[in-house]
């Protein structure tokens, strides 16, 4: 057993090689010494991992292919045991497969023998200043991962507490209001809660999801033959949620016809099923969402102006993120806890740098934006810290600038291309420019499709031959919703 017990004045590294092939271990050995680093060499998995829980090493260099106790094994012991430790696998089997197990198993890393010895010295360099952040975390203590969670305690989102319990037990028809992203529906939920109706159903309608030909059957129901396909009587949502909730989200893109129809029923209490003329009564609280301005709405003819009466008895606003920036260490707190599972259960340590660039951005999608943002750099640390320079990517990788209307549809898609084929020649996405092309195009195609419909998702849909619901996800992916 081959092993090495100096220690350099000042070392880069301590590093554990676990590896059964002599000849590689003494030279890899003499690579790391040469740059400073502390190497210790066992020739299997037991001993290796017996040395791994008496000694704090930066980051672990293992085979994955040994007699007895394997990489994969080191690994998971590690994971449990060591978990900021780094684990970097190797092996001379190398395939995609083995690559992508690895990764997913929560290796830092994964080498292919013969690997050249920068690549190791960069791979290896990476993972013993990300052991060295861990230690340098933000304090972000520790958060219930509870999906229904309001996350806030600025003076603005307190208001909005208080206007949640004054509204809660009350029979009165409540209005959430606020950009996408804010958490409009968590509100909601809140409310039902803590309402007089909270062990009774509640039944969520997203009215931008359904085309505007189901809508009606949706929300009301349907008798058997009343239109074509309808082959069987379908209760709708009215008669799911009788005695309790109904949530109708985005109810700025109800449909006119509809809206006639529904404050009919929130007049009389009364629904009728589509091809049916009897009545039903049904006893219904009414929250609703939208991130539209309905003001603006009433004034160009899109949305009705009694309904409006009969929707905003209450209205909550929620403020965007941007207001209350006070906030995003929480959330950040919450949105580690949340996803802690992806990682083996252990929460992921966050850089005190990485904390600060999220509390210094704009964030036009809102918390959403923010959790799709930390998710993301998350993922791509593996269940290690996540940095400062991994939050940079996540975030260029989610905010792509909004680009100008250009006067000619030629000169925008030619400068789209001559930016993603200078990104390649720079050496930005070498592998997926293709992608990033095509996707490029595709929001913009969207962006301008906006503007040309106003922000209606039904002309939307009609316009790009496309679903509302494809419709609604291009508009959430790209951020692209029209904003007050």
């Amino acid at each position: 057993m081959a092993e090495s017990e100096s220690r350099p004045t000042t070392s880069a590294g301590k590093i554990l090689l676990i590896d059964d092939d002599d000849a590689l271990a003494e030279a890899v050995s003499d690579v790391l010494r040469s740059r400073g680093y502390e190497v210790m060499h066992r020739d299997d998995g037991n001993s290796g991992l017996e040395l791994a829980m008496e000694e704090d090493f930066d980051a672990v260099l293992t085979d994955l292919r040994m007699p007895g106790t394997g990489g994969m094994a080191v690994l998971d012991k590690m994971l449990v045991d060591r978990p900021q430790v780094p684990v970097i696998l190797m092996t001379a089997y190398s395939s995609t497969s083995r690559a992508i197990e690895a990764t997913k198993h929560g290796a830092y890393d994964y080498l292919a023998k013969p690997f050249e010895m920068p690549e190791l010295l960069e791979v290896l360099g990476k993972a013993v200043e990300t052991r060295r952040l861990a230690a340098k975390r933000v304090a972000l203590g520790v958060y219930e991962a509870d999906s229904d969670v309001i996350v806030g305690s600025s003076r603005i989102m307190r208001e909005v507490f208080k206007s949640i319990g004054r509204v809660a037990a009350k029979p009165v028809a409540v209005l959430i209001r606020g950009e996408t992203g804010t958490g409009k529906e968590l509100v909601a939920r809140a409310i039902r809660q803590h309402s007089m109706r909270a062990d009774k159903p509640y039944v969520t309608v997203n009215c931008a999801a359904i085309p505007d030909n189901l809508i009606e059957s949706e929300l009301f129901g349907h008798e058997r033959g009343a239109f074509t396909g309808a082959a069987s009587r379908r209760i709708g949502r009215f008669e799911q949620a009788h005695g309790g909730t109904l949530f109708l989200d985005e109810i700025g893109d109800l449909p006119a016809r509809t809206q006639v129809k529904l404050l009919r029923v929130l007049q009389e209490g009364k629904i009728s099923r589509v091809g049916s003329n009897d009545e039903i009564e049904i006893d219904v609280r009414i929250i609703s969402a939208t991130h539209r301005d309905l003001e603006e709405m009433l004034n160009e003819g899109g949305f009705r102006e009694d309904l409006l009466y009969r929707l905003n008895t209450v209205v909550i606003m929620l403020p965007p993120l941007r207001e209350r920036r006070e906030d995003i260490k929480d959330l950040v707190r919450f949105i580690l806890a949340k996803h802690a599972g992806s990682f083996g259960g252990a929460q992921p340590v966050l850089e005190e740098s990485a904390l600060k660039l999220l509390e210094n951005q704009p964030w036009p999608g809102n918390v959403r934006q923010l959790e799709n943002v930390v998710k993301r750099a998350m993922i791509a640390s593996g269940g290690s810290a996540v940095t400062r320079a991994g939050m940079e990517e996540s975030l260029r990788f989610a905010s792509a600038p909004a680009r100008p209307l250009a006067a000619d549809a030629v000169e925008s898609m030619a400068s789209l291309v001559a930016n993603r084929l200078r990104d390649a020649a720079d050496g930005i996405h070498p592998d997926r420019g293709w992608a990033v092309l095509m996707a490029d195009l595709e929001e913009e195609t969207y962006r301008q499709a906006v503007r040309m419909c106003h922000g209606n998702q039904s002309r939307i849909a009609k316009l790009l031959g496309v679903s509302r619901i494809t419709v609604r996800d291009k508009l959430d992916r790209y951020d692209l919703y029209p904003r007050r």
